[in-house]
């Protein structure tokens, strides 16, 4: 006689992801920031393993269908994987050809330090919302100002900081962004009423993150002397042979982007013309990298093109602060990111898969009683989905549905459920070491999640901006009575 599966206690569902915890815990305290070298994608294994033990024995859920999860879980994912090698491969062709020197180049002609983190933020935010993606925009103008900002003096995770704020309100704001179509798509409204809504509470995020990065600007002394921006300056124009047609390729991309051709395929494209106009603008640079004598330069550029994209490529001058802006790791570069998110996602997946995600969920669910508890509910929601599953999407989707009839009962119109998404699961999500996006930013940028974390000052904010609007019934839109009416009769079908 088949025995049949049995739901989760409350208890039961917590303890894998309080084992989690406490392992991840423990392992930050001993590897520090390199856990993502394998120690932080073994805790999850781990973790996954608990949480399979429960399901079996506990839950008596057949291990077939755990794996089903898995695989369904993994497959989520694949999209994201593909981006990222694409990233790791436009990151070391521009890095080849010059453009992104050519960006710190202009940049550190331009900017100063009393500006600089504003200047960032801003930088950021305009070709997050031109692109929809904050991704691109930090695989490719972020890692530019990460280079500038090091080299007038900032450290690191404060410029990635300001790279990130911005990159996640354009990322938030633009409605080629695919986070932003799908919560409203989850919360059952649509996507420029969604856009509107959101402004309520993200332009105050903004602002008060401008000003922060501004007071940081004026106050912190952090400054790259004139002699120090001169010598990079040398040293980039010794090494490359920087110009403006060196901006067709960015430009390129974003317009493709623009003209929503899909991520895979424009990041590939990009990647390819940045070899490309290597061979064509930096001769010097191929030879350094292939290293070879007595060949001809389309066996060299062959070589060095083809390392760019798949290996770590370096480039060494007499100057130490160009030295760490001039190497990149290519595709197998993100091959550590890669291994995180697989396991994050057979975590997930077993989580998913035995109900224990929904569980905890509907725990949460249960004590909602105010429309500021409502609200502060799903964003507590949205930020444990990004812990546990470790990818905004689900964050996203999950609690999506899961709130959407709760906010019609509570006459609530969609737009202040995917506001409430968005301020929560889609800006916190580069916040935690091991999600997809946080263990991607911190790959394309090579600053740990936990260095820039303090400084994603817009990230930070935004999901108690919008549990302060909820509290104080601020921008908070309701159905109308006769609007309600036809609600109740939809939720009784």
């Amino acid at each position: 006689m088949a025995v049949s599966r049995k739901e989760p206690t409350v208890l039961e569902a917590l303890f894998p992801i309080l084992f989690l915890i406490v392992l991840l815990v423990i392992n930050i305290f001993i590897f520090g920031t390199d856990g993502l070298l394998g120690s932080n994608q073994l805790v999850l294994v781990i973790s996954s393993g608990v949480a399979g033990l429960v399901a079996i024995f506990r839950l008596k859920i057949k291990w077939e269908e755990l794996q089903d999860g898995i695989v369904h879980s993994i497959s989520s994912a694949m999209s994201s994987i593909l981006i990222l090698l694409l990233i790791g491969a436009l990151a070391g062709t521009w890095l080849l050809s010059g453009i992104v020197p050519a960006m710190i180049y202009y940049g550190l002609q331009i900017l100063n330090p009393t500006i600089f983190l504003i200047a960032a933020c801003i930088v950021s935010a305009i070709v997050s919302i031109a692109t929809g993606s904050s991704w691109t925009t930090v695989a490719t103008v972020g890692v530019a100002l990460l280079g500038i900002g090091k080299a007038l003096g900032f450290g690191e995770g404060m410029i990635a900081g300001a790279v990130l704020s911005g990159a996640y309100f354009g990322d938030k704001m633009s409605p080629l962004s695919d986070t932003t179509n799908l919560a409203p798509a989850m919360a059952g409204t649509d996507l420029f009423t969604h856009i509107r809504h959101m402004t309520k509470t993200t332009i105050p995020s903004i602002l008060i993150t401008l000003v922060i990065f501004g007071v940081i600007g004026f106050t912190s002394g952090a400054e790259g002397s004139v002699e120090q921006v001169k010598d990079i300056s040398a040293v980039i124009l010794e090494q490359f042979n920087i110009n403006g047609w060196l901006f067709i390729v960015p430009v390129l991309v974003i317009v493709m982007i623009v003209k929503k051709v899909p991520a895979v395929p424009a990041l590939l494209a990009g990647a390819l013309l940045g070899g490309f106009f290597a061979i064509i603008f930096q001769p010097g640079v191929i030879q350094t990298i292939a290293n070879e004598e007595g060949v001809s330069f389309l066996y060299m550029s062959y070589k060095a093109v083809m390392m760019s994209l798949y290996g770590e490529i370096s480039i060494t001058t007499s100057n130490d602060v160009v030295n760490e802006l001039l190497v990149t790791g290519g595709m197998a570069g993100m091959l550590n990111t890669i291994w995180l998110i697989v396991c994050a996602m057979i975590f997930g997946g077993i989580m998913e898969e035995s109900g224990m995600l929904r569980v905890l969920a509907e725990a949460i669910i249960e004590r909602v009683h105010s429309v500021g508890s409502l609200i502060a509910s799903t964003a507590a929601t949205c930020v444990f989905f990004n812990v546990t599953t470790s990818d905004q999407y689900l964050a996203i989707l999950v609690p999506g549905r899961m709130y959407a009839d709760i906010y019609k009962k509570r006459g609530l119109k969609g737009e202040n459920l995917s506001r409430t998404l968005e301020d929560s699961a889609t800006v916190t999500s580069v916040l935690i070491p091991w999600n997809t996006c946080g263990a991607t930013q911190a790959s394309v940028l090579g600053v740990a999640t936990l260095t820039y974390a303090p400084y994603c000052f817009f990230n930070i904010i935004s999901p108690f901006m919008t549990i302060l609007f909820g509290y104080l019934k601020l921008g908070i839109n309701y159905y109308t009575p006769e609007e309600m009416e036809e609600i109740k009769k939809e939720l009784a079908v």
